[in-house]
């Protein structure tokens, strides 16, 4: 176990204005868990930093004392990326600041903010920047790998509208970087995962979102291929304003289920023409669609994942719900060991689409849905079959996907091809020579080291943390 001295952490606390958090402190166990309760790691210190300076000196430490580091945003990353073992965690939780300038629309976000701080300070305004359906996912991680959510049809992903972002880097330096302004960092920022510094603060575009139609229309598992083949066939040609997933899972009362999750961009008039045909195709076992504020929609997946939780996650981008899919997923979600777990396909459509695929990093524009295998337990002693389950669901639904994967839905667990189809073959090589250029000891490389081969050391690193770190290995 890497040992410091207590006179060298004493001395990173006279220079620190937030906080060094060690085993012997009574918050220390508060400080180092994070949203999945699946890992459980010891940092050998945490620095609560409360500003960049206190960054730059946490990482000029840890360099000193040749100790591996870990960056936690929001602390939601399926893998726990956010959090080490004997190592420095860098904790960006207080920096959650959030500044709105609303005649410019345009908001500054701290790298700690969570989606509900962001969306509670926009939508005084009644703005909204396009994040993720989760509302205590942190921004910062969310960002680095793209950030798909309810507004992505209408507005695009998180990254297409991130404005500039400043950034921390491994020795030290601080970058503001733009389209203007260190373009091939922004480029590689937008997707590429946290791999190449620590973001402090990221300035975003803002659209005015009011009132949406939002809920579940709940069915019964054995009607999954009907409702799904009437899905399928509705959602072509449907507006932007409108997006839609479907989820197998089991309802609060022990019914195995499947719900169509409907968030619409307007009120309960607006959207009638446009739902009514999902509504009354077939009745279901529950209509819980209704008028409500748009930071209620953020939330409405919130008691689905909560903090705390042991989760294993598995991921694939796919073009078509097939026949054979909807056959393998109904089978596949009744052998669930745990009633937590779900698995989910979220739509894709629109803005996401129209962007060009080169401007950013992120490389996953041209399919129409995202799958999520998402296993959720809380007993220790069930992770094995939890874990096994996700796995083999995954192995079962391959003949159906795409090779693709997006950044923040990758575990701690995932061998090279996998990574590579996270960030698509060809922008690969694009961000390992960026990663070189600002991280060329792989510095940040916390979660998973993408290079199997032990000559490249600078290679990109991923995080599969959706929320997690405002940098940290390529995310």
């Amino acid at each position: 176990m890497m040992q410091v001295s207590s006179h060298h952490l004493e001395a990173l606390r006279t220079v620190l204005a937030g906080k060094v958090i060690t085993a012997e402190d009574a918050d220390y166990d508060t400080a180092r868990i994070q949203w999945n309760n699946d890992v459980d790691r010891n940092p050998l210190a945490i620095a609560r930093c409360v500003s960049p300076a206190d960054i730059a000196a946490a990482l000029t430490f840890a360099r000193e004392q040749e100790l591996e580091i870990s960056v936690r945003g929001g602390g939601h990353a399926f893998s726990a990326g956010g959090v080490c073992d004997d190592g420095l965690m860098i904790d960006l939780s207080a920096m959650r600041q959030v500044s709105i300038s609303a005649d410019a629309r345009l908001a500054r976000v701290a790298g700690g903010a969570t989606v509900a701080e962001l969306d509670a300070a926009t939508q005084v305004h009644g703005l909204a920047v396009p994040t993720g359906v989760i509302s205590h996912t942190g921004v910062g991680g969310l960002t680095l790998g793209g950030g798909i959510g309810w507004l992505t049809h209408k507005a695009g992903l998180t990254i297409d509208n991130l404005v500039s972002a400043d950034v921390v880097l491994a020795d030290g330096r601080y970058l503001h970087t733009s389209p203007d302004e260190h373009a091939d960092l922004f480029w590689a920022l937008r997707g590429g995962g946290g791999n190449f510094g620590i973001v402090t603060s990221f300035r975003y575009r803002l659209h005015p979102i009011g009132t949406v139609t939002a809920g579940l229309l709940i069915y019964p598992q054995e009607q999954s291929s009907e409702v799904l083949s009437f899905y399928r066939n509705y959602l072509p040609g449907t507006p932007d304003c409108l997006d839609t997933s479907a989820v197998f899972l089991k309802t609060p009362a022990g019914i195995n289920a499947l719900a169509i999750v409907v968030v619409f961009l307007g009120t309960l008039a607006d959207s009638e023409s446009t739902l009514r045909p999902l509504r009354t195709f077939v009745p279901p076992l529950a209509d819980l669609i209704e008028e409500m504020p748009y930071t209620q929609a953020q939330q409405l997946a919130d008691p689905l994942v909560p903090a705390g939780n042991r989760y294993y996650w598995k991921a694939n981008f796919l073009d078509t719900i097939s026949d054979g899919l909807v056959e393998v997923l109904r089978e596949r979600a009744l052998l669930a060991p745990s009633p937590h777990s779900m698995i989910l396909l979220f739509e894709l459509k629109g803005e996401i689409q129209r962007r060009a695929r080169d401007v950013a990093a992120f490389d996953h524009r041209d399919h129409n849905f995202e799958l999520s295998i998402i296993a959720n337990w809380t007993d220790r002693a069930a992770d094995t079959a939890n874990i096994d389950w996700a796995r083999e669901t995954w192995s079962a639904v391959q003949p159906f996907v795409k090779k693709g994967v997006y950044v923040n839905h990758l575990t701690g667990d995932e061998p090279a091809d996998r990574i590579r189809a996270a960030y698509g073959l060809r922008k690969y090589d694009r961000l390992q020579r960026i990663k070189r250029k600002f991280d060329p000891t792989n510095f940040f490389r916390m979660n998973q080291n993408i290079a199997p081969q032990p000559e490249i050391l600078a290679s990109t690193n991923v995080s599969a943390n959706a929320t997690g770190a405002g940098g940290c290995a390529v995310r």
